[in-house]
C-alpha cells in the first residue's frame, strides 16, 4: 500500500513545489523609459528591446517562407480535405441544409508548395500583372489563398486583403480604392464580381482558385474589359515562363488589410513585411516547444491578421497546415454528415487559433452535451471539472498528480476528442476571452490558452499571454516586439496616477505597429505618432490598467463612454457587461441622449 501511496504524493509534491517556484513573484513585465507622450510604459521582461526577427539573415515574409522551404523541403506543409459526396436534406418545416462528407487530408510538401508559389508569380508576371500593381485575395481560407498570398511576396506585389463575406458597398470601396487590377477569387466570390463589374473602375484581371471556372467568363472575356483565368492555369504559364524572383525589402508594403467597417466603410491598413515579420517572431519565442512537428487547424478567415499572422508562424518553424471551416470543424458541425469526421477529427491538430465565439460555442457543445446526459456521467464530469478548478485556482488539495490522470483518462479524454484529442496550445484573439470560458477550456482540453491582444493597425502584436500564466480577465504582458503605454484620459477619469493600479489610454509602440490608412492620411495623423526616437505609436482608444506583474487588463474604451448633460460620464460597455451577466439576459441594445440612457432588453 506504501507504494501506491508515494505514487499519488510524489508527482502532487514536486508539481506543486515547480508550479509555486515558477510562478512566485515573477515579473512578466518591467517598466521602461520610453519617447513621446509622457505615460506609463511596459516591456516584455525578457527582451530590453523590441523584437523585429526570430530568424538570422530573415527580414521579410518571402525570406521566411523560402527559408523554411529549404530547410524543410521533404515535409508536409498545407493539408485540404477531398469532397466524397455533398446531399441536400429537408427539414419538416421545410428549411435545406448540405451536408459533406470529407475524406482524409492530402498534403503537398514545402517543396511542392515552394514550386508552385515560384510558378504562380511567374504566371502572374506573364499575364501583364505589373510590380507597381495590387492585386486583391477575395476568397475563403484555403491552401491556394496562402499559394497566391506567397506569390505575390515574391514578386514585391502588394496583396490587398478582403472578407469574403464583405457587403457590396463595402467591396467596391475597398477595390476601387486600392486600384486592384487582379483578383484572386473563388468561384463564389467570382459571380459576386460579375454582379458588381459596372462598379469596378480598375480590375483587369480575375483569378479563379477553382479549376471549373463559372460559366459567367465568357461574356465578361467577350466583352474585353476582363481576363478571367483559373489559378491551375497561371501556374502553368509561370512554370512554361519563369522570370525570377523580384524580393522585397522590409519596408515594402506587403499587405492592405481592410478591417470590416463596423462603423463605416471599411479603412485599409498598411502593414510592411517588417511590420507584420516582428509579430510572427514575438509569438514564435514565446509559444512553448513551438516546432515542425506540430500541426495546425486553419479555419479563421485570412483576411484576418490573426490568421494570416499564425499561418506565417507555422510555416516559418516547419510545421504543418491542415485548413478547414467553421462549419465542418467538428464532427457536429453544420456541415457534416452525420457519421463522418469533422476537421478537427481527421487532422488531430496540436496548436490552433480561435476567436471567443468559437471556444465559447466548444464549451456550451460540451455542457449541453453532459447536461442532456444527466445522471452519473453529470455527476462525474462536475466533480472531475469542480476539483480540476479548484487545484487551477491554486488549492493544494485539488486534483494533482495521480487524481488529475484519472479523471483525464475517464473524463476529459472525451471533451479533448471534440477538437481531435491532441491540442496542447490554443491561442485566442480577435475580442475578449470570458473568465468562465477561459477556465472551461483549460481544464477540459487540459492546454494552455494565449489569449492576445493587439489591433489590425498593430499586426495583431500587443500583449499576449504566457503559458504558466493561469490568471484570467487579463490578456497578458507585452510581446517582445512591442511596448504598451498608458496616457491619461483626464475626460473619462482615467490617469497614471491611479492607486492601486496605473490606468489610461492604451499606446501601442515597436516595429509592428503599421504604417497608417490607405489613403487617408486625416485619420493615420489622428492615431499614429512618431516619437523624437523614431518609434511609432498606435493610440488603440482602449482603456487598460497594469497589474503588479506587468500584465494588461482592459477595462473599459473611449468610444463607449457617453457625457450627460450634466457632466456625468456613463460607460455603456460596463452597463453591458454587467446586464449580459445575468443568465435571463438574452441580449440588449443601449440609446444615450443627454439626459439618460435607456435600455431594451
Amino acid at each position: 500500500m506504501s507504494v501506491y501511496i508515494i505514487g499519488a504524493i510524489v508527482p502532487l509534491v514536486v508539481t506543486l513545489l515547480l508550479r509555486k517556484n515558477s510562478n512566485n513573484g515573477k515579473k512578466r513585465g518591467v517598466p521602461i523609459d520610453v519617447g513621446g507622450q509622457d505615460g506609463y510604459a511596459i516591456r516584455n521582461a525578457g527582451f530590453p528591446t523590441p523584437l523585429e526577427t526570430a530568424w538570422e539573415g530573415v527580414s521579410t515574409l518571402a525570406e521566411l517562407f523560402e527559408s523554411a522551404c529549404k530547410r524543410h523541403g521533404n515535409k508536409n506543409l498545407l493539408g485540404t480535405r477531398k469532397l466524397i459526396s455533398s446531399e441536400v436534406l429537408v427539414s419538416g418545416d421545410g428549411r435545406s441544409f448540405e451536408k459533406l462528407h470529407l475524406g482524409e487530408y492530402e498534403w503537398l510538401t514545402y517543396a511542392a508548395v515552394f514550386q508552385r508559389v515560384s510558378n504562380f508569380g511567374y504566371g502572374l508576371a506573364q499575364l501583364g500583372h505589373l510590380r507597381d500593381e495590387r492585386v486583391a485575395i477575395f476568397a475563403d481560407t484555403r491552401a491556394e489563398w496562402f499559394i497566391a498570398l506567397q506569390g505575390c511576396f515574391r514578386r514585391n506585389v502588394t496583396v490587398v486583403t478582403i472578407y469574403s463575406s464583405l457587403g457590396e458597398e463595402a467591396l467596391c470601396h475597398s477595390l476601387n480604392e486600392t486600384e486592384v487590377t487582379t483578383v484572386i477569387c473563388g468561384s463564389k466570390e467570382l459571380k459576386k464580381l460579375v454582379e458588381i463589374s459596372g462598379q469596378l473602375d480598375t480590375v483587369k484581371r480575375l483569378i479563379c482558385m477553382d479549376d471549373d471556372v463559372p460559366s459567367v467568363e465568357s461574356p465578361l472575356e467577350q466583352s474585353g474589359r476582363w481576363t478571367v483565368k483559373s489559378m491551375t492555369s497561371v501556374e502553368k504559364l509561370g512554370q512554361d515562363n519563369p522570370t525570377g524572383a523580384d524580393l522585397p525589402l522590409p519596408g515594402d508594403v506587403a499587405v492592405i488589410m481592410y478591417t470590416s467597417g463596423s462603423t463605416g466603410l471599411p479603412k485599409g491598413v498598411m502593414m510592411t513585411h517588417a511590420n507584420v515579420l516582428a509579430v510572427v517572431s514575438a509569438v514564435r519565442t514565446i509559444v512553448p516547444g513551438l516546432e515542425s512537428n506540430d500541426v495546425y487547424l486553419a479555419y479563421l478567415p485570412l483576411a484576418h491578421i490573426l490568421e494570416l499572422a499564425a499561418e506565417n508562424i507555422v510555416a516559418g518553424v516547419g510545421s504543418a497546415i491542415g485548413y478547414g471551416s467553421p462549419l465542418t470543424l467538428t464532427d457536429t458541425s453544420n456541415k457534416i454528415k452525420k457519421g463522418t469526421k469533422g476537421d478537427a477529427s481527421a487532422l488531430r491538430p496540436t496548436v490552433m487559433a480561435a476567436v471567443p465565439a468559437i471556444l465559447d460555442r466548444v464549451r456550451d457543445g460540451v455542457r449541453s452535451k453532459v447536461d442532456a446526459k444527466g445522471g452519473l456521467a453529470k455527476c462525474l464530469f462536475d466533480l472531475a471539472y469542480n476539483r480540476r478548478l479548484s487545484a487551477v485556482n491554486g488549492n493544494w488539495f485539488g486534483a494533482w498528480g495521480l487524481e488529475l490522470l484519472l479523471w483525464n483518462l475517464l473524463v476529459f479524454k472525451k471533451v479533448r476528442a471534440v477538437l481531435g484529442g491532441r491540442v496542447r496550445f490554443l491561442l485566442s484573439g480577435g475580442a475578449p476571452l470570458s473568465g468562465d470560458t477561459q477556465r472551461f477550456i483549460n481544464i477540459c482540453l487540459g492546454a494552455p490558452i494565449g489569449q492576445g491582444y493587439g489591433l489590425t493597425e498593430t499586426c495583431a502584436g500587443g500583449t499576449f499571454s504566457e503559458f504558466d500564466d493561469t490568471s484570467v480577465g487579463r490578456v497578458g504582458n507585452p510581446l517582445p516586439c512591442s511596448y504598451i503605454k498608458l496616457v491619461d484620459w483626464p475626460e473619462g477619469g482615467y490617469l497614471i496616477s491611479d492607486s492601486p493600479k496605473p490606468r489610461g489610454e492604451i499606446v501601442i509602440g515597436g516595429p509592428n505597429v503599421t504604417l497608417g490608412y490607405f489613403k487617408n492620411e486625416e485619420k493615420s495623423r489622428e492615431v499614429y505618432k512618431v516619437d523624437q526616437k523614431g518609434m511609432r505609436w498606435f493610440y488603440t482608444g482602449d482603456i487598460g490598467q497594469f497589474h503588479a506583474d506587468g500584465c494588461l487588463e482592459i477595462i473599459d474604451r473611449k468610444k463607449d463612454i457617453v457625457k450627460l448633460q450634466h457632466g456625468e460620464y456613463v460607460s455603456l460597455g460596463k452597463i453591458e457587461a454587467a446586464l449580459m451577466a445575468n443568465s435571463y439576459v438574452d441580449n440588449l441594445m443601449m440609446h444615450a441622449d443627454h439626459f439618460i440612457v435607456t435600455l431594451w432588453l
